[in-house]
């Protein structure tokens, strides 16, 4: 009989990061399953069927302890001896279920932030006196019975860390999971591997066999399509969909107009060699007829989850399919607001943009628990072509959600020759596997130059290249001015409708990667 993994509970309070934690877990080897936020006892007992469940990791969310919306742990989780570590959110229920005091800060704190280490056992065992972390919070723990102990503070939040003097208990305000927290690693490491005592015994490989034969189930081995926009999360699911279901799947490919220059005639070529139907679709009038006019990003991307969503049916009739696969992954799912305790930052076109009817018994995403370095990694296991392994993410909406305000076809045209510079020089200048994504938006601003020794009016066009590992958070990329220089000379003097070319040097958050 085969040994059950070590596995650690997400409790899910609805916060952005929530799957960035069970991401974390999982990139050391070492399984982890999101489950409700009340999730009582007998349910973890249940799921000690299947899993060795070694710790418990409370997730940060956007509701206040105090507010009409505030989520609660069972208490009952508490009287186990299973390691508990509550993050952000979690620290402060934790802290409030211990009857500690937590109020509302007086002076909230977001962002960068330096933490006094006062301690640095358990958890943060090896740290430095003071450590660089992420915090985004307006609650704030200002006391805790005395069987706990603060273990670090800051400036304006004198319970930073704290733990329980006897038993594994934990609770940090900062995010470890999120890069800018310097040492965050080293801290998940510590209570996975020295307070739970978690062994790495599971490997990237099982999931491939795990959503093959999840797909098998969901489509009943019936005729599927499978929206192909070339991306690598669409690619991904549809090599992991041709595993499943072999000649019954047909791969739909939209070409809405939107698409980057030379894009569709790369993919064609691409897919042609794959052993699967596939199938392309000029749409381009038909979705730029159905966006006239429209300025407010939320409305046009669900105008275009909409549109895709008819052109996929009216397929699926061709084709004798009842069943939608895409390659939705955890940022489009969590941006969206999918989980019903989560903020909703922006609708993607296959989650939030969706429409309500549908006619397809059941859409599929096996993708929809990965980040998108995780997705990739799935592509080399299953010897997909470099090019799609290593290329860049591209918006399943394309150019029309980098045209602020009305979309025309002078402005798809400009934001389709700019986008091209940027891509052609980042690459000529050896940044591009540095970077996560770099492209350009034209804006709705219009401002005065001089071309020619005379007076210009045109666009202004911004330059977006950021650093990223999983596209939850995100650096603006420090591009050496040379590089910025050359592209600003070239989009200026190549697009005569544009006059002004600025860059983007703010980090997700607070921006999110793409403007709309």
């Amino acid at each position: 009989m085969q040994n059950k993994i070590d596995t650690i509970l997400v409790l899910n309070f609805g916060g952005q990061y929530c799957h960035l934690i069970s991401r974390r877990i999982r990139e050391r080897n070492v399984y982890s399953e999101i489950v409700p936020h009340d999730i009582s006892p007998k349910e973890i007992e249940a799921l000690k069927e299947k899993f060795n469940v070694k710790g418990i990791i409370l997730s940060g969310g956007p509701a206040s302890v105090y507010g009409q919306n505030t989520l609660k742990i069972d208490p009952r989780i508490l009287e186990d001896d299973m390691p508990i570590m509550g993050l952000c959110y979690g620290h402060q229920i934790l802290a409030q279920v211990v009857k500690g005091k937590v109020e509302s800060a007086a002076y909230k704190e977001f962002g960068i932030a330096q933490v006094i280490i006062d301690k640095p056992v358990g958890v943060l065992e090896g740290l430095s006196g003071k450590e660089k972390v992420w915090m985004s919070h307006s609650d704030t723990v200002y006391s805790l019975p005395d069987d706990f102990e603060v273990l670090a503070h800051t400036n304006n939040c004198p319970i930073a860390a704290f733990r329980h003097k006897h038993r594994n208990i934990y609770g940090l305000q900062w995010h470890p999971e999120v890069i800018h927290t310097e040492n965050g690693a080293k801290m998940l490491h510590n209570f996975i591997f020295n307070v739970c005592k978690c062994d790495a015994n599971w490997q990237m490989e099982d999931i491939v066999e795990k959503i093959v034969q999840e797909i098998k189930t969901k489509a009943d081995n019936e005729k599927t399509i499978i929206g192909l926009s070339g991306g690598i999360d669409s690619s991904v699911a549809t090599a992991l969909a041709a595993r499943a279901l072999n000649e019954k799947l047909t791969a739909v490919y939209v070409d809405h107009g939107f698409m980057r220059e030379g894009e569709t005639e790369a993919i064609q070529e691409t897919f042609s060699k794959f052993k699967i139907n596939f199938i392309i679709i000029q749409a381009k009038e038909r979705f730029i007829k159905k966006l006239e006019g429209i300025t407010e990003p939320e409305h046009k991307r669900k105008i275009i989850g909409e549109e895709f969503i008819r052109v996929f049916e009216e397929e699926a009739i061709k084709a004798d399919a009842q069943y939608l696969i895409q390659g939705t992954i955890y940022p489009d799912i969590i941006e969206s607001g999918a989980s019903k305790n989560s903020a909703n930052i922006k609708s993607h076109h296959n989650v939030g943009g969706l429409p309500e009817k549908i006619k397809f018994k059941k859409i599929i995403e096996p993708l929809r628990e990965l980040y998108k370095d995780e997705v990739r990694k799935i592509a080399k296991m299953l010897n997909l072509p470099n090019e799609l392994v290593n290329r860049q993410p591209f918006p399943g909406p394309g150019l029309a959600v980098r045209t602020i305000g009305p979309i025309t076809e002078e402005k798809i045209r400009t934001v389709k020759h700019s986008d091209k510079i940027v891509r052609e020089e980042i690459e000529n200048a050896g940044l591009a596997e540095t970077l996560w994504q770099y492209f350009t938006v034209i804006t709705d601003t219009k401002a005065t130059g001089v071309k020619g020794d005379a007076r210009a009016y045109g666009y202004v066009v911004a330059i977006r290249a950021v650093e990223s590992r999983e596209a939850m958070t995100a650096s603006f990329a420090k591009i050496p001015y040379e590089v910025l220089e050359k592209i600003s000379t070239r989009i200026t003097n190549e697009i005569p409708e544009v006059t002004h070319v600025v860059y983007d040097i703010t980090h997700k958050p607070p921006a999110t990667i793409e403007w709309e």
